[in-house]
């Protein structure tokens, strides 16, 4: 996530170099591309960073493929350009998911500063969703009866109150909670319910 990708999608030459330029004296890294199909070819969805779209193009607009983006999950931030902006197209573009709007010419100082808090968003969602699968990933860990003392502790039962639920002695319920600790990786009962209550939360609904 130390290396965020700029990707600018704009079928005319001129433009998309000249914004290139712009974007590399920031040390964004670009990636250039002259139509959408081009882009959808060679667009990794794994890389982090923003895309940026002409909304006019031959062929396919780039309002279409933000919604094509949107469909297929791309949670790369994008940003819309256009030379002739209405209030209809920057509304559709908003409802489709766009995270900026701007006309041409372009302001510098406004499209840096769209791209960096782009960026810094796209970075907190990779990595909130990797602490999410972290945390599932631990959760599976345990065993059946792990998750029943794990859920019983959530709602802030005793390891007394749990002993008597589920038909076994304190001791053994105390050996399970330190279990929990372990394969969970948390230090603190605080810690445990800040993680994992939604995720037993879901469990329990399913």
């Amino acid at each position: 996530m130390t290396n965020p990708l700029i990707h600018l999608v704009d079928d005319d030459d001129a433009v998309r170099r000249s914004l290139a330029l712009l974007v590399g004296t920031v040390g964004l890294s670009v990636a250039e591309w002259p139509h959408p199909q081009a882009f959808l070819d060679g667009f990794d969805r794994e890389s982090v960073g923003a895309i940026v779209l002409d909304v006019r193009m031959p062929g396919t607009s780039g309002l279409t493929l933000l919604d094509q983006l949107l469909a297929q999950g791309v949670d790369q931030p994008v940003i819309m350009l256009t030379g002739h902006g209405t209030v209809e197209m920057c509304r559709r573009a908003f409802k489709a998911g766009a995270a900026e709007f701007l006309e041409k010419p372009v302001d510098d100082e406004r499209l840096i500063e769209a791209l960096h808090e782009c960026v810094r968003q796209h970075v907190r969602t990779r990595e909130r969703l990797a602490a999410d699968r972290g945390t599932r990933e631990r959760y599976t860990r345990l065993s059946e009866r792990e998750r029943e003392v794990l859920s019983l502790v959530i709602k802030g039962q005793t390891a007394k109150q749990i002993a008597r639920v589920l038909g076994v002695s304190p001791r053994t319920v105390e050996t399970h909670r330190a279990n929990l600790g372990a394969k969970l990786e948390t230090d603190s009962l605080a810690q445990l319910i800040r993680r994992f209550a939604m995720l037993v939360e879901d469990a329990d609904t399913e």
